[in-house]
């Protein structure tokens, strides 16, 4: 079975080798038909430390690493 792969924004660096992304979708309200943003943060395990507060970011699923680790960071776009 492939892998996911999110794109999202770094929210958090404080924790040591791990990132948390804020992943945001549009989706379309079932009712109005407005298209509304919902977002959902992640714990991505970055193994170097190199992703900074506010970098784009890819993340793909992997095995699990913590409890709450099951992405890693693919590689950080410019």
């Amino acid at each position: 079975m492939p892998k996911r792969i999110l794109q999202g924004t770094v929210v958090s660096d404080a924790c040591d080798k791990t990132v948390i992304v804020s992943v945001e979708r549009r989706l379309m309200h079932p009712l109005y038909k407005k298209f509304i943003r919902k977002s959902k943060k992640y714990a991505a395990h970055d193994e170097d430390n190199r992703c900074k507060k506010g970098d784009a970011v890819r993340i793909r699923e992997c095995r699990p690493i913590s409890k709450r680790k099951t992405w890693e960071v693919v590689v950080p776009e410019a």
